[in-house]
């Protein structure tokens, strides 16, 4: 084949150079055709959008076109013509195929739909399929834009340590990082696991959350960001749970809880906007083929002013929706942490449009959140999404020692490890906020999906750390 420079599609499907000489290489979608022309759709991953390649079957070699089948990688050389067919502007007249690398019919993604389930099965070739093609490329887009809006804020992003020896708020059970030999642990006289000659000396975890150290930094830098994998190992089941995730979690330094609220609601809208802006092909594909109403609950979002709401009105609402006959599996009173199926009804049938709820009790919260003065309620904000409840959880932080002291004592809390967060608070303290977003949350959102498992590329779940 002679040589002639690639071109990804994504470029070539907007050129207009009719009669140039094209390359394109990629894998085989569909074929079909006649005995005298084929039509072979080739994607090569750089756009939901697919380039047609007309092949005059009388030019080519017999052999060569029985090899391309669905999922075959092909490199094509041809003359760019205007297309005649509906879909695409331009196609390929075929002058030279060459077949890279061929593909029998054991392949599992062949021309028909096929269910998520069946595709985690697969989870090492369901990039390929349209909708994970899609889903991949906003993941990316969305990870740009949560970078961008944090640098033109001049936030600075802070790596936070992914193995560490401190439990953030008991925000889960952790798993545990050793180089010990699990089958002949030593033990001292009271049972209990010696970890002298464990690689740190000590026990240690992967990390459940990057705030901690995130607060360190607010401290000096004054506005920071992370955003990086972490784990938690609950037994969680459920649509809206992994086992390792990526997390955002911003901290501000001399925030109070009007501006970490405007933060919050300034931040989700930059992502949806950019997604808006920057994915339209592939939101209009899932739009038709996932979520029809997707790209309109997307403007929703951006284009509406988040309700900011005390908990104890959210649970009067609540109390009147019971009241007037309306059925939650689980019970509404004062003090209850609140269930997706609360969150969701506030969100999507008594407002009808996003949520950020305030004040909560200091019991259902954790230890480092501001106090406020009625001794009851904590300064944490959470911010409530339609489809997925809590999107964001943040608040403004205790700055006083002795609060935050008095606090971690009611709650028993092992100091031994927690020294050097308090010293924040010693040394210099200063009011600070701060959230944490769940990276696949805000992508279940924008993408319309309705398992978590299908917006991050190979889910870690209970009993499940396949590929």
């Amino acid at each position: 084949m002679e040589t002639i420079r690639r071109t990804k599609v994504v470029d070539l499907l907007k050129r207009t150079d009719v009669g140039a000489q094209v390359n394109v290489k990629g894998w085989v979608r569909t074929r079909r055709g006649s005995k005298q022309v084929n039509f072979v759709a080739i994607n090569d991953g750089s756009t939901i959008n697919n380039v047609q390649v007309v092949v005059d079957v009388e030019k080519f070699d017999a052999d060569l076109l029985k090899l391309i089948t669905t999922g075959a990688c092909l490199s094509v050389n041809g003359t760019l013509v205007a297309s005649v067919g509906s879909g695409q502007a331009v196609e390929i007249q075929a002058t030279e195929i060459e077949v890279l690398g061929a593909c029998d019919n054991t392949y599992p993604l062949q021309k028909k739909g096929h269910s998520m389930e069946f595709l985690r099965e697969i989870a090492h070739l369901r990039p390929r399929t349209n909708t994970f093609g899609a889903v991949l490329r906003i993941r990316h887009n969305m990870a740009i834009a949560i970078h961008k809006f944090f640098h033109e804020k001049g936030f600075f992003y802070f790596h936070a340590p992914i193995i560490t020896a401190s439990d953030c708020e008991g925000a889960g059970q952790m798993f545990q990082v050793t180089t010990m030999n699990l089958y002949d642990l030593k033990k001292d006289e009271n049972g209990s696991i010696i970890y002298d000659d464990d690689f740190f000396g000590k026990q240690a975890s992967l990390t459940v959350s990057g705030q901690l150290e995130g607060e360190l930094a607010a401290t000096a830098l004054g506005a920071i960001y992370t955003f990086g994998p972490t784990f938690r190992a609950e037994n969680s089941n459920t649509p809206r749970h992994l086992a390792e995730f990526w997390m955002i979690e911003p901290e501000v330094a001399f925030a109070d809880l009007h501006e970490l609220m405007d933060l919050e609601e300034e931040f989700i809208k930059y992502c949806v906007q950019w997604a808006l802006d920057n994915c339209r092909d592939d939101l209009a594909f899932l739009n038709k083929m996932v979520d029809p109403g997707l790209i309109e609950r997307l403007q929703g979002v951006v284009n509406t002013e988040f309700v900011r709401l005390p908990y104890t009105e959210g649970i009067k609402i609540l109390e009147e929706a019971v009241a007037n006959g309306h059925k939650f599996e689980f019970p509404v009173y004062w003090g209850c942490d609140l269930a997706s199926e609360h969150e969701r009804f506030l969100v999507e049938e008594h407002f009808r449009k996003p949520v950020i709820m305030i004040d909560y009790p200091k019991e259902i919260k954790a230890f480092y959140m501001k106090q406020n003065e009625d001794g009851k309620t904590v300064q944490g904000t959470d911010v409530l999404f339609p489809q997925i409840g809590e999107i964001i959880g943040g608040s403004v932080r205790e700055e006083s020692y002795d609060k935050l002291m008095a606090r971690i004592k009611e709650l028993n809390i092992p100091m031994k490890d927690m020294w050097w967060y308090l010293d924040t608070r010693k040394y210099g303290t200063c009011p600070h906020a701060g959230f944490g977003l769940g990276f696949e949350r805000l992508l279940l959102f924008v993408t319309g999906m309705t398992n978590i498992r299908d917006v991050i590329p190979f889910p870690r779940t209970p009993r499940n750390a396949e590929f």
